[in-house]
């Protein structure tokens, strides 16, 4: 293990290693309380893993887990985790270059592409130090996710107040520290802050998932500049 970790070490750096693993903790938490939710809502254990290995979008599973206890029926409840998801259309074109050049590999990539890695990625700016952060990020939270999923289901047998831990609040909690260090940027926080402006006021008027896309308007809205043209010399 001790060897493992030296090589993520040496190929992403400490500080970045670090916060990847910071983050594989809180993703790890928060599947323990997905886990325990959906069981002591009354599903077996089969689903909220079976979800965790083919989904793998907490925010959908979330939400489809949340509709389907509420009394909604099954494909209402699979197409807004599909409008959930939708924002990784954009993320797959901005991260398409770590993903590889083969079919079962950019398959596997894709299945990997979660807000947390995306964030990661985009963050880094040297095409070794992408990758690097995409895959070890990407595979890392897989594995907790599942094993916190995993352990959550078998809380949620003996557990009947999950609400009393609060552990759902680490999700927002890990997204909104990945984006921080990004908004010391001008043009990024004006984007970011539209986009949050829109969301909030689209929210009650929208199907639930519709506010996050919409909120992508920020980002065509605060367009980065164009590159000054070269000057022409004489001849």
């Amino acid at each position: 293990m001790r060897s493992i970790w030296r090589t993520v070490d040496e190929k992403l750096g400490r500080r970045l290693a670090r916060d990847i693993a910071l983050v594989l903790v809180a993703d790890g938490l928060v599947g323990v309380s997905f886990g325990a939710i959906a069981v002591s809502d009354g599903f077996p254990i089969w689903v909220p893993m079976l979800l965790s290995l083919f989904v793998f979008a907490g925010a959908a599973q979330f939400m489809f887990i949340g509709l389907v206890a509420a009394g909604g029926a099954l494909v209402p409840a699979v197409l807004a985790g599909l409008v959930v998801n939708a924002r990784h259309l954009p993320f797959g074109f901005a991260v398409a270059d770590v993903l590889g050049s083969t079919l079962p590999r950019r398959a596997i990539g894709s299945h990997l592409m979660i807000d947390e890695t995306v964030a990661f990625t985009l963050a880094q700016h040297d095409p070794a130090r992408r990758r690097a952060a995409y895959w070890t990020c990407g595979v890392g939270l897989f594995g907790c996710w599942n094993v916190g999923v995993l352990l959550g289901s078998i809380a949620g047998t003996v557990i009947t107040d999950t609400d009393a831990f609060g552990l759902d609040a680490a999700f927002p909690a890990v997204l909104l520290a990945l984006v921080l260090p990004s908004l010391r940027d001008r043009r990024t926080f004006l984007a970011a802050a539209v986009g949050v402006a829109i969301a909030l006021a689209s929210t009650p008027f929208v199907p639930a998932g519709l506010p996050v896309l919409l909120a992508l308007i920020g980002v065509a809205v605060v367009r980065p500049k164009a590159p000054a043209p070269a000057p022409i010399e004489a001849a």
